[in-house]
């Protein structure tokens, strides 16, 4: 078997992995993009093919208003008596807060929710509610027929921990929602941030993992077991079963957020986030990823990597000599009734109000509604960037009216880090180019290239990547030549650690198409196709 970490490059966070027969399924987070949630499919845990996006209908999900990274977090599939269950967190109200997270504003709003599915590729449940005490929902089933709904605790009173520790509530799933009181069952260990349980039981013992240390540098899977399900849970000897924490030569970083799985053959294998920074910012600009290694139970009943020091491994010993992923080439076209799946789009339920395939047979029609960082109806399609270095290049046909209408190519993490080629027209209504660059400098700034004239029919629009190197180029007419911008933008500023203070940053860089008309007229722009290729 040949496998090389991360398993799915670019923003795949939260992986939640479960077996069914010969078949893995890992359902992966996406915020607030849609539709919500990603599962992928595999057999032999190296390759990976994605099969499901539960969340994609009004009746189970709304995001316009959510904030930059919230919306869908931390996302739990299980399977139980032949079907399927996902439980995910809806976050509404984030706030802004200090990085120990200890003052600031607290109140924000998490709410848990359940749907179900006979099959994984099928029509998802409606969601049912089941509370909105705090993130990273997981469902335990027990070996006795019982369910059980995990999730952390926040705690928004003043001086008091905001990770109150993990709670532990019985689910009805006949019924359809939670019974009896919930309990705290583990208050955390001196890492601090006690989040993202998941709850196993093996010979007689309940073993709970989580992840601590907050999903930065400091991340770590944490266990502790107990032989009585509401505890006291007794932390693990060694402290983290796997963290890339005081690790800085470690390939892969912020390692956390795990989930456990057995293979057929009696193996256990241990899947988590993590983060592969540039090479001269050391900074994530792909996200946070999913990685996957084998791990082993000792003689003491206790969890450990093969190598006893609870490293992350970028590359698993099999069979077959490691080989790197080989670099992604895709070359959509949109002649289809639906988007290609690796195109996704932000908040709204109602993408017909965004984007149309059918108005222009075989270009994606985009509408222009809110300008672009809205938080509500924004016409922006988009794919992961999944490698430092690739070119991205699109064919555009638009004709702004005045300055209030704009179009083009993107790269885009979220509404205060973004560097956007468009065409607009001038106060003449003359068509011109030009980058909006906004960045997460201070409170927030935003810089625009001059103009440049480009005359009349279609234009193609274009990216290259390498590392922390951005540039753009253009041409009119398909057998034009390329014509580059001059100015170099930086691309490591659209990554996680650059930030606003206090704001979240869980996602990652998309590329793609965007169009505004903030007169409200809905001026549109169509793109023939969307080509992403990685050096």
């Amino acid at each position: 078997m040949t496998l090389r970490n991360p398993i799915l490059r670019g923003f795949h966070p939260d992986p939640s992995i479960v077996r069914v027969g010969d078949d893995y399924y890992l359902a992966t987070s996406t915020f607030e993009w849609l539709p919500g949630v990603r599962i992928h499919h595999s057999r032999d845990l190296a390759d990976w093919r994605l099969v499901a996006r539960p969340l994609d209908r009004p009746s189970q999900i709304d995001l316009r208003g959510d904030p930059d990274s919230c919306g869908v977090w931390a996302a739990d599939l299980s399977h139980a008596d032949g079907r399927f269950h996902l439980v995910y967190t809806d976050v509404k109200r984030y706030g802004r807060t200090t990085v120990d997270g200890a003052v600031g504003v607290s109140l924000r709003d998490f709410h848990n929710y359940w749907v179900w599915c006979d099959r994984i590729d099928g029509e998802w449940s409606d969601p049912v509610h089941l509370n909105s005490s705090g993130f990273d929902p997981a469902l335990f089933h027990d070996d006795d027929g019982r369910s059980w709904l995990l999730n952390m605790l926040w705690d928004h009173r003043p001086g008091r921990p905001r990770f109150g520790g993990i709670v532990i509530q019985e689910l009805d799933r006949t019924a359809g929602g939670l019974v009896g009181e919930r309990r705290v069952i583990f208050g955390g260990t001196a890492l601090g941030f006690t989040e993202g349980p998941h709850l196993y039981k093996r010979d007689g013992w309940y073993h709970l993992l989580v992840a601590e240390g907050g999903t930065e540098r400091n991340h770590a899977v944490v266990m502790a077991r107990s032989r009585q399900l509401f505890g006291p849970y007794e932390v693990h000897p060694d402290g983290p079963v796997l963290t890339a924490r005081g690790r800085p030569d470690a390939a892969l970083q912020r390692t956390g957020h795990g989930d456990l799985v057995e293979a057929p053959d009696g193996t256990t294998w241990l899947t988590y986030l993590c983060g592969r920074p540039l090479p001269a910012s050391d900074r994530c600009v792909l996200g946070r990823e999913t990685a996957i290694q084998p791990v082993e139970w000792g003689e003491d009943g206790w969890l450990r990597t093969l190598d006893g020091a609870a490293m992350p491994m970028i590359e698993v010993p099999g069979g077959v000599p490691t080989t790197p992923h080989p670099p992604t080439r895709s070359f959509a076209r949109f002649t289809g009734a639906t988007l290609p799946p690796e195109f996704q789009w932000l908040r709204t339920p109602y993408p017909d109000d965004i984007f149309s395939l059918s108005a222009r047979p075989g270009w994606l029609r985009l509408h222009g509604r809110e300008s672009i960082g809205s938080h509500f109806t924004q016409a922006l399609v988009a794919r992961r960037q999944q490698a430092f270095r690739y070119s991205a290049e699109t064919w555009m046909d638009y004709r702004p009216d005045h300055f209030q209408q704009a179009a083009g190519l993107v790269c885009y993490y979220n509404a205060t880090k973004f560097h956007y080629l468009h065409v607009t027209a001038d106060d003449r209504g003359a068509r011109v180019l030009q980058v909006l660059s906004v960045l997460p400098i201070g409170d927030g700034v935003s810089a625009t290239t001059d103009p440049v004239a480009i005359g009349e029919g279609a234009v193609a629009l274009r990216v290259d990547v390498d590392n922390e190197a951005l540039r753009f180029g253009y041409r009119v007419g398909e057998d034009a030549e390329w014509t580059w911008l001059d100015a170099v933008f930086a691309a490591d500023p659209l990554s996680d650690e650059a930030t606003i203070a206090g704001l979240p940053n869980f996602t990652g860089t998309f590329v793609g198409m965007a169009c505004q008309d903030v007169s409200g007229a809905g001026k549109a722009a169509d793109f023939a196709y969307f080509h992403y290729v990685e050096a």
